[in-house]
């Protein structure tokens, strides 16, 4: 098959991009720049430039393809909305070409604002919520309707492994510089993880043998107490490990700070059950002892 990846050389993206070519698919990556699209190359992928704000490089991309993986996002949370509204765009221009034609697309989303405070699953489904504005979900729910082949595959908060840039390093960077590895109230709101080796494996599955208009969960830890992670990144950086209350949370860890104190276990039973994915990488707290999520950059 061959597959249209968007974030293709990003953290899960290259792993996608890896594990779809061990499989004997055939991957054309998405590249903004030269450097991507060198990246790409060497791992055997090919090259398709654009960006998601080019919305006809987006259109062509995947109808060169048999299927479409979307994973790009940017991350620049100053300007949050104005991302989230790109991604919507590109998710309909993606949606143009494969309308009717019964080829995939799977959408990234996240397990991280389904039910916060319990154990949320495949059915559940996030609140309408005006003040956080991506929505890839109702926006597969929308191309589904169109008549777009979509499922969605919900990332847990912290995708882990070599090369990690996301929740756990800005932890990290947080504790440097404030002097303190923290957590809010007790500490015992739970966060998921999955390896992002992982990840890449249930994308690939997803894509082989997925249904339309299934949701699907990438967690191999249900709930890693947030206490224990920061008692991880204090030990490592020989740093206290200290409580900050509610009111203090804002102040420490700036805008991490209502992922920083989000109780948001979730399961991945159905998933597995489904697709017979089996997280075999190592869990979120032995991989942050890990010594490159010390090295300083």
């Amino acid at each position: 098959m061959k597959v249209f990846v968007t974030g293709a050389t990003g953290f899960v993206g290259s792993a996608v991009v890896k594990e779809l070519l061990g499989a004997g698919h055939e991957v054309l990556g998405l590249a903004r720049s030269d450097a991507g699209a060198a990246s790409l190359s060497a791992a055997g992928a090919g090259v398709h430039r654009g960006s998601l704000e080019e919305l006809d490089s987006l259109r062509r991309g995947a109808l060169a393809a048999d299927a479409v993986i979307h994973l790009a996002f940017n991350h620049d949370f100053s300007k949050f909305a104005e991302n989230c509204e790109t991604e919507r765009r590109a998710l309909e221009a993606l949606g143009d070409s494969l309308e009717g034609s019964g080829r995939p697309l799977i959408v990234t989303s996240g397990v991280a604002l389904l039910r916060p405070g319990r154990v949320s699953n495949e059915d559940d489904v996030r609140a309408p919520d005006h003040a956080f504005p991506r929505m890839p979900e109702e926006m597969a729910a929308s191309l589904l309707a169109r008549g777009v082949r979509t499922s969605t595959l919900r990332l847990a908060p912290s995708v882990h492994g070599d090369g990690d840039h996301g929740f756990v390093p800005r932890l990290i960077a947080i504790a440097r510089e404030k002097g303190v590895s923290a957590y809010v109230g007790d500490g015992q709101n739970r966060w998921p993880g999955v390896h992002r080796f992982d990840a890449a494996r249930l994308y690939r599955l997803a894509l082989e043998q997925g249904q339309a208009g299934a949701r699907y969960h990438a967690v191999a830890d249900e709930g890693v107490p947030f206490r224990d992670i920061a008692g991880v990144i204090g030990r490592r950086l020989n740093l206290p490990v200290v409580s900050k209350s509610a009111a203090e949370a804002s102040e420490h860890f700036g805008w991490f700070a209502m992922f920083a104190g989000v109780d948001v276990p979730s399961s991945s039973q159905w998933t597995q059950n489904q697709l017979g994915w089996q997280p075999t990488g190592p869990d979120l707290l032995t991989d942050i002892e890990q010594p490159g999520y010390y090295a300083h950059l």
